[in-house]
């Protein structure tokens, strides 16, 4: 029973940890059309403070400045494109959570695919020079050495 208990707790513990929208009853628009294009651009744009969170999950007064901003420009008329865009002229683009890979981040995109194919082709290249080297031949001990071993082992 005891056991049970302490499941349900850990149950409810675990709902009640789940990250929940911080979007505010007072920043939502009357429209649910309107409303979900909204929460779906909002989706895409990073929390400048927090740098982890979409706008939507962060409690950031940044991140509700940056909502309402979201609002106004679906307001204005702005499709979602135009609302993204006027976000990132005034942002930068940080703000999306998504870079793009136009300009110079295809240079970012392409660091790790790149890294990656450097590093097989140096383990290539070392795989086979020492598969070609010789082999080192061993000599055994001088006659100094071996005097010297069984002083030690007689010792």
């Amino acid at each position: 029973m005891k056991l049970l208990k302490t499941l349900i707790a850990a149950l409810m513990l675990a709902f009640v940890s789940l990250p929940a929208a911080a979007v505010q009853p007072d920043e939502m628009l009357a429209d649910p059309a309107l409303e979900q294009r909204a929460r779906d651009i909002s989706a895409g744009l990073r929390c400048l403070v927090c740098q982890n969170e979409s706008i939507d999950e962060s409690n950031a007064s940044l991140a509700r400045d940056l909502r309402l901003l979201v609002r106004e420009r679906i307001m204005a008329g702005d499709n979602n494109d135009e609302v993204v865009d006027y976000v990132v002229a005034r942002y930068g683009e940080f703000v999306l959570l998504q870079p793009t890979t136009g300009g110079w981040n295809w240079l970012l995109w392409a660091t790790g695919p790149l890294g990656l194919l450097f590093a097989l082709v140096v383990a290539a290249f070392y795989l086979r020079g020492r598969a070609q080297a010789p082999a080192k031949a061993s000599e055994g001990l001088s006659s100094e050495e071996q005097a010297r071993l069984d002083e030690i082992m007689k010792g």
